[in-house]
């Protein structure tokens, strides 16, 4: 029970970090290129990855041993692009109307789980699914000039992660958490190395510390999702997740002046229902497959 309850605090705790981290980013995607905010941060990951993997048993040995080295560095390439996708995002769109196209990121992952991964989807979570992606829909509010093209940065942004969730489950498949953890960290930063400096640019006195910030978000942030991870079933995580929406709704709001639309928040509602019931039924599934069969 004891274990239960301190995973739910470890998620909490990673869901408020991770909503004080997107609103850092913002502030320093709107005044800095994302691709060298992307970068210092990731350089900060780099070295708490390195940090874990040297704790871990076997060392960094161990951790860098992988039998799928091709998808573990297409991984680390895919999360990096995408993190400056988001600040991108955050910084052009906002963060409740970025976060809120963001949350549609399990159906996304649902729906190309049946090509890429061969998974079968019955008929019920094709239904949230086909409901999720109108929620969508409702959200982007397309009108007669069709969607705003600014809207298409979220968008990508959510299917770069799907695909790098993907990824994930793949190598779940043959390597442990600390060698996947291991390879996003310094495969992103080695990426965002090659690319970071053609946007090298002055940091002023004060945001050096909103960027040390950032990078002690980032670490706290993925430090309590793994430990979250390790007391708790994925199903119980998951679903969780979504606050972060709330938190990113409320920041904008109060802090930088946005403007929620009703078609954010019923479109947000939709998507939201639609992924905690796609989350739901595929735990399910997947205990049924864990069943002995008599």
């Amino acid at each position: 029970m004891e274990a239960k309850r301190n995973g739910y605090i470890f998620t909490l705790l990673a869901i408020v970090i991770f909503a004080i981290q997107d609103g850092i980013s913002k502030h320093l995607g709107g005044l800095y290129p994302p691709a060298f905010i992307a970068m210092i941060r990731f350089w900060a990951f780099a070295a708490f990855a390195i940090l874990m993997a040297a704790r871990s048993k076997g060392g960094l040995r161990a951790a860098a041993a992988t039998r799928r080295p091709i998808l573990q560095v297409l991984r680390g390439v895919m999360l990096a692009l995408q993190i400056v996708i988001v600040i991108t995002s955050l910084a052009m769109v906002g963060l409740a109307h970025s976060q809120a196209i963001f949350s549609a990121t399990p159906l996304f992952v649902a729906l190309l789980s049946v090509p890429l991964l061969g998974e079968k989807v019955g008929w019920r979570r094709w239904t949230a699914i086909l409901l999720g992606l109108f929620g969508v829909l409702i959200i982007l509010e397309p009108g007669p000039d069709g969607i705003d093209p600014k809207l298409l940065v979220p968008l990508a942004a959510a299917a770069v992660f799907s695909l790098y969730v993907i990824a994930t489950r793949l190598v779940s498949r043959d390597d442990s958490t600390s060698t996947s953890f291991f390879y996003i960290g310094t495969v992103g930063a080695i990426t965002l190395s090659f690319i970071g400096p053609f946007y090298w640019t002055s940091l002023a006195a004060a945001d050096w510390g909103w960027m040390a910030l950032l990078c002690i978000t980032g670490m706290a942030s993925h430090y309590f999702l793994i430990r979250a991870y390790d007391l708790l079933d994925a199903a119980a995580v998951q679903p969780l997740t979504y606050l972060q929406l709330v938190f990113a709704g409320l920041m904008g709001v109060t802090i930088f002046d946005e403007r929620l639309t009703l078609n954010m928040v019923v479109g947000s509602a939709i998507v939201v229902g639609a992924g905690i019931f796609t989350i739901w039924r595929e735990s399910i599934v997947a205990r049924r497959r864990q069943e002995p069969q008599g």
